[in-house]
């Protein structure tokens, strides 16, 4: 399975705003530059976020974003799930004749099920949690 690039920067994002210290501000500036995505791309990305709690937005001269809620709350699964359409495959009537008695649905279903319940084992905390290389390469000025 392969997670789209908005769900992909999405976590990223979530990542790097956990790494800042506590009550530190970022920007989507700060975002996009650290990883080298359009800003456009990023102001969705980051709307999506902050729809759906993850982020929080302070408006204003001294604005900024950051995490919405503490890391060790965020389970993965969750944000992939909201930020991820997760449809393997289009199993519509209108799409394939032998929907009626297809057992591949099932089958596809429960491995997504799976998939979820897995990524669910780890919260944004644990992608941070001894992992003095990534606060490291998330500090580092980019090249």
């Amino acid at each position: 399975m392969q997670l789209t690039r908005f769900t992909d920067y999405g976590l990223r994002s979530l990542i790097y705003l956990a790494s800042l210290p506590k009550g530190e501000l970022s920007s989507i500036s700060q975002v996009t530059d650290m990883f080298g995505v359009s800003r456009n791309h990023m102001v969705k990305i980051i709307n999506k976020l902050g729809q759906e709690g993850y982020i929080h937005t302070v408006r204003g001269k001294n604005g900024g974003i950051c995490l919405g809620k503490p890391a060790n709350e965020i389970r993965i699964g969750e944000v992939v799930q909201v930020m991820e359409p997760l449809q393997v495959v289009n199993c519509g009537p209108e799409f394939c004749h032998i929907t009626p008695a297809c057992r591949l649905k099932g089958a596809l279903a429960s491995a997504k099920e799976a998939f979820l319940a897995e990524l669910n084992k780890h919260t944004l905390q644990d992608m941070l949690t001894d992992n003095s290389e990534l606060l490291i390469l998330l500090t580092s000025p980019q090249a």
